[in-house]
C-alpha cells in the first residue's frame, strides 16, 4: 500500500484531535511537548501540501493547461494566505509576516530552487535549453510586482515605516490583481505557446485550448480530494501559528524565520517537482513552476495581506530593509541575465545559490 493512502486519514485524525482537545496554549505546555506538537502539526501540514500539489497536477492533466494552471496556482495561494492569516490574526500582531513570507518565497524559488536546478541540470546534461519567451514574460510581470509591493512602500510619503495608506492599499491591490489577471489570460490563451518547450512548434494564435479527455467522475474525484487536502491545512494553521509565535519568542529567533517556514511549507512540494523536471531535462516546465510561483505569490498574496490589514486594522509593513532591497535587486537582475539566453549552465546555478546563501546569512545576522 502506497504511503499516500494514509495521508488523508492521518490529516483528518489530527484535525479531530485538535478540535476536541483543550485550546492550545503554548505558555501552559512544557517546551518538549510544545516542540513535539509543533513538529507533528508541521509534518501533517507539509504532507497535506504534497497532496494538494499532486491532486492539482492530476486535474491539470484532465482539464488542460488553462484550468490546470489556475487550479494549481489558486491551491498554493490558498494555503499561503491561510497560514499568513492565521499568524496575523493571532494574539501577537506580526505586521511584517506577509512581507517576510513573500520575500522568502522569492529568494527560495528564484535563487534556491533555480540555482540548485541549474546546478543539477548542468551536472547531468551540461547545457539545457528552454523557451526564452516564457521566462521573459514571467520576469516582465514579476519585476514590477516585486518593486510595487516590496520596495515602493519605503518611499511613499502618505504613510511611513514601509506601509501603505488605505487608498494606496486598495488601488495597488486592484492594479496587482489586474496585471496578474491579464498575465494569466495571455498565458492560458493567446500566448500559451510561450510556456511550452520550443520543440512543440509555434503557437497558434487565438486557438482555444481544449481539455484532455477525462471522465467527469474522475474530475469530481480529484476536486474532492484536492479540497480534502486543503481543508486540514487551513484548519490546523491556527494551531501551528500559536506554536510558531511562541517558539520564535522563546528562542529569541528573528521574526523573519516565521515567513521562511511558511514559504517552505507552501512551495517545497512545487520546488521538488521543479527539480524532478530539471533532472528529466524538462527545463521549460521547471522554469514555469519556479517563475510562476514568484509571480503568483506577488500577484495574489499581496492583495490578500493588504485586505486582512484593512479589515482588522492591523498595520501591514511591506517595505524591505535596505540590505534586502539590494538583495532583491541583485536577484531580479541575475534572473534577467540567466534567462536572457536560450541555454543555461552550472555557472548560473552556482551564482544563484551564492545569493541564496547571502539571504540565509542576513536572516540570522542582519
Amino acid at each position: 500500500m502506497h504511503y499516500s493512502t494514509f495521508r488523508l486519514p492521518i490529516a483528518w485524525l489530527t484535525v479531530g484531535v485538535v478540535a476536541i482537545a483543550p485550546t492550545i496554549i503554548p505558555a501552559a505546555m512544557s517546551p518538549l511537548f510544545a516542540g513535539l506538537l509543533f513538529a507533528w502539526l508541521l509534518a501533517v501540514i507539509f504532507w497535506s501540501a504534497f497532496g494538494v500539489v499532486h491532486e492539482a497536477e492530476e486535474l491539470a492533466e484532465i482539464l488542460g493547461e488553462p484550468f490546470g494552471t489556475l487550479v494549481l496556482t489558486l491551491s498554493i495561494v490558498i494555503i499561503e494566505v491561510a497560514l499568513i492569516s492565521a499568524v496575523m490574526l493571532g494574539s501577537q500582531a506580526v505586521p511584517t509576516l506577509g512581507r517576510d513570507t513573500m520575500f522568502a518565497v522569492l529568494m527560495i524559488v528564484l535563487n534556491g530552487v533555480v540555482g540548485l536546478g541549474l546546478l543539477v541540470g548542468g551536472l547531468r546534461h551540461h547545457q539545457q535549453s528552454f523557451n526564452l519567451q516564457g521566462a521573459s514574460a514571467y520576469l516582465a510581470v514579476t519585476i514590477p510586482l516585486a518593486v510595487i509591493a516590496l520596495v515602493l512602500p519605503n518611499f511613499t510619503t502618505s504613510s511611513s515605516g514601509g506601509t501603505l495608506s488605505a487608498t494606496q492599499a486598495v488601488l495597488f491591490s486592484v492594479l496587482t490583481i489586474a496585471l496578474y489577471g491579464i498575465f494569466l489570460w495571455l498565458q492560458t490563451g493567446r500566448h500559451r505557446g510561450f510556456f511550452q518547450p520550443d520543440d512543440n512548434g509555434p503557437e497558434v494564435e487565438d486557438a482555444s485550448p481544449l481539455p484532455h479527455p477525462g471522465r467527469s467522475g474522475s474530475r469530481r474525484q480529484h476536486v474532492v480530494l484536492l479540497l480534502a487536502n486543503i481543508l486540514p491545512i487551513v484548519i490546523l494553521s491556527k494551531s501551528l501559528a500559536k506554536l510558531l509565535d511562541a517558539g520564535i519568542e522563546a528562542l529569541a529567533a528573528p521574526t523573519a524565520l516565521g515567513g521562511i517556514i511558511i514559504a517552505m511549507i507552501v512551495f517545497t512540494p512545487e520546488g521538488i517537482s521543479a527539480l524532478r523536471a530539471v533532472a528529466a531535462n524538462q527545463l521549460t516546465r521547471a522554469i514555469n513552476l519556479c517563475l510562476g510561483a514568484a509571480a503568483s505569490t506577488l500577484g495574489l498574496t499581496v492583495p490578500a495581506v493588504l485586505l486582512i490589514g484593512l479589515i482588522t486594522g492591523q498595520p501591514v509593513i511591506l517595505g524591505l530593509s535596505a540590505a534586502n532591497m539590494i538583495l532583491l535587486a541583485a536577484t531580479l537582475v541575475l534572473n534577467g541575465i540567466t534567462f536572457s539566453g536560450a541555454r543555461t549552465t552550472m555557472l548560473e546555478g552556482a551564482v544563484h545559490l551564492s545569493l541564496f546563501s547571502v539571504f540565509l546569512i542576513l536572516v540570522f545576522s542582519p
